[in-house]
């Protein structure tokens, strides 16, 4: 095994390997995985050298903090770094029959509210360490706060007033009393970051969506204000949710949704250039992220084993750096973006 380059995320004390597994697929997230299956992926991610894992209890509706707190408390506590996710309270649902599953296709049967507050954010962080059966994790992230999930400006600013004047007051003892190396919070769209640098004392955010070999509007704005306040970043979909893993093939998903056209045609370019630097797309997609300075980690996630140990040679490929001067210049990729 070759040891995975550790990278420090922004102004935390965590020290991750810039590979990370990431957990929503061990939540069953559109696809029900065994719990062998669950151990397989993470015991190969282990042995590759990966150190840092991410999950949330959302994930699942809590499946994937146990299943990762399965593994995790058979290893070594100071090797490796976890984090999860607060802004949500579970309870056992009561009517199996009307039970919402949401994305999970299996998961556990449990649902949720949000919760921002003070008491809602110790409930959540103390529930995960049950679920995970660890007494502490590295890294809380405020889950989830944004327009994706809930629509509105009016709900949007009731979540982030409640967290402003309780909830924070949770995080910041938890960082204060080293009971936690850092706070971050998960970003899946645009206009956020700023929202919340204005607002909380933020170590790092987790980029779900808005940095990818298909999108880097990120650096007009907010990857400069990132760097100029030392916040690291944790990218948390290299593959834009599957189309720069699997290809433009038929039914490819971006952003959780079926590829555009519009879409399907520019990975199809980008791939032909890859192609033609023998390279594969999912290599280029893993290594771009990393290439910024405020960029700590990658965490990919897996639906089997192989997924994990191809993710781990597509890091470690080879890119001519012809093919992103040549990406630049069929204007598919910005001019401004570091490349490796």
């Amino acid at each position: 095994m070759v040891p995975i380059e550790t990278r420090k995320l922004g102004r935390s004390d965590a020290l991750l390997t810039k590979l990370g597994l990431g957990g929503a697929p061990l939540g069953d997230l559109f696809t029900c995985i065994s719990d062998e299956q669950a151990l397989q992926i993470q015991q190969v991610a282990w042995d590759s050298g990966v150190r840092y894992y991410d999950t949330a209890p959302f994930y699942g509706y809590g499946k994937s903090e146990h299943r990762i707190g399965q593994f995790l408390r058979q290893q070594p506590r100071s090797e490796f770094h976890i984090s999860t996710k607060v802004g949500r309270v579970f309870q056992a649902t009561r009517n199996l029959d009307t039970f919402d599953k949401g994305t999970w296709a299996g998961g556990l049967p449990f649902e949720f509210i949000y919760d921002y507050s003070y008491d809602g954010i110790m409930r959540s962080y103390e529930d995960s360490l049950q679920r995970l059966g660890l007494n502490s994790v590295d890294l809380l992230l405020i889950h989830d706060l944004d327009f994706w999930f809930n629509k509105t400006e009016a709900r949007v600013n009731a979540w982030l007033a409640q967290l402003f004047t309780s909830g924070w007051r949770a995080l910041d003892e938890l960082r204060a009393s080293g009971q936690i190396k850092g706070v971050g919070a998960g970003i899946n769209e645009l206009g956020m970051i700023p929202r919340f640098l204005d607002m909380v004392d933020l170590d790092f955010f987790t980029v779900a969506l808005p940095y990818t070999l298909l999108d880097q509007d990120i650096l007009d704005d907010e990857f400069p204000r990132c760097q100029e306040n030392g916040v690291g970043i944790v990218i948390g979909a290299v593959f834009a949710s599957g189309i720069l893993a699997t290809g433009p093939v038929e039914g490819a998903y971006y952003k959780y949704e079926p590829a555009t056209a519009e879409i399907l045609q520019k990975t199809k370019q980008i791939e032909a250039i890859c192609q033609r630097h023998r390279t594969p797309l999912a290599a280029a997609a893993m290594q771009f992220p990393l290439a910024h300075p405020i960029v700590a980690a990658i965490i990919p996630g897996a639906l089997e084993p192989e997924h994990v140990q191809s993710n781990v040679e597509h890091l470690e490929h080879d890119i001519p750096a012809d093919l992103w001067v040549e990406l630049k210049a069929e204007g598919l990729l910005r001019e401004d973006a570091p490349t490796p």
